[in-house]
């Protein structure tokens, strides 16, 4: 199948947005380049949506191509984190296994590791589908998503105290005084409870189990929307999920790449956390919204806007634009 061809829509001083297919861009980007991929496809959901999903008898062939043309892109201790939402059979109150074939065919095919699963759980999600859960009520509602973490080798880079999540009012009494709580001791479990246990970590170590509401309704990539008549994309994930893997699993100065960028949250926060970023998305109208996440004024947001639009390139000295290194172009 022809790809379409990219062209850079905008600029930040760590990052590039491009507009286009990313199976080009892919095929562009220099081999081992990238820390991290990090990205949401469209899921195979029976009914279509405005920016375009797979039918799911293609879905996984269709996914493919892009996890092999991004395994050359990768560092060898980078890695690729894929958020997938569940979907059902057509017609059927019966569950498909689609994301479970992505992660089968990723790692016996196409060579990945399968570093660890994550689910996101996001409670503010709507009841769906309507059929099986609001109408028939025969089905409970679906909040999770399944989030493979693949690694290209065996030893990706990662380290779990950067995103150690706050102690429990109950440690945080254990931490004041351990003796009143718990003895060192080996538990039945086989467990060996040490007087270590008591040491305060400056955090909990995190699950795999992330419980992150997507409630955003005020954002000022939602207002510059609206102030300059865009059409905000209706997928977009909370701020909170790329930033548990971006800080997670990449450090400073590191390269994130999403290939399904939609309204670029991915890159605001890569930007944010003062990491290079790449972006690319199929749709200009899209790709033209998400850098109203990198303006700083309402007329700012107009213009930037109205001139992706019209086709040029733009830079954009974002907010976020701290003291920093030229960012290094990965891309001619």
């Amino acid at each position: 199948m022809q790809t379409t061809a990219v062209h850079r829509s905008y600029e930040t001083d760590r990052g590039i947005a491009y507009c286009g297919d990313s199976l080009n861009l892919l095929d562009n980007l220099a081999p081992e380049s990238v820390d991290l991929i990090l990205t949401s496809p469209p899921f195979p959901l029976l009914r279509k949506k405005p920016y375009g999903n797979e039918e799911q008898v293609d879905y996984v062939d269709w996914l493919m191509r892009f996890g092999q043309r991004a395994l050359p892109v990768l560092k060898s201790t980078g890695s690729f984190v894929l958020d997938l939402g569940g979907a059902y059979q057509k017609g059927k109150p019966v569950r498909s296994l689609y994301q479970y074939h992505v992660l089968i065919r990723f790692v016996e095919e196409l060579g990945y590791h399968l570093a660890e699963e994550f689910f996101w759980h996001n409670p503010s999600k709507l009841p769906s589908p309507t059929e099986w859960v609001n109408k028939r009520k025969i089905r409970a509602k679906d909040t999770v998503n399944t989030v493979w973490w693949f690694s290209k080798t065996e030893w990706p880079q990662a380290n779990v105290r950067n995103v150690r999540t706050e102690y429990s009012e109950r440690m945080k009494k254990l931490l004041k005084d351990s003796s009143k709580y718990y003895t060192p001791k080996e538990r039945p479990s086989g467990h060996d409870i040490s007087e270590r246990f008591g040491k305060n970590n400056g955090g909990a170590l995190p699950s795999n189990m992330l419980s992150i509401p997507n409630t955003e309704s005020n954002s000022t990539y939602l207002r510059y929307c609206r102030s300059v008549g865009a059409v905000e994309h209706p997928a977009k994930f909370p701020a909170k999920l790329p930033e548990f893997f971006v800080r997670f699993l990449t450090g400073p100065g590191d390269v994130v790449l999403d290939i399904f960028a939609g309204s670029n949250t991915t890159g605001e926060v890569a930007e944010s956390l003062q990491r290079r970023w790449i972006a690319c998305y199929l749709d200009q109208a899209y790709v033209a919204a998400s850098a109203l996440r990198f303006v700083s004024s309402e007329e700012g947001a107009n213009d930037v806007y109205q001139r992706i639009m019209a086709g040029e390139a733009v830079s954009i000295e974002s907010p976020y634009s701290a003291s920093i290194d030229e960012q290094a172009k990965v891309v001619d």
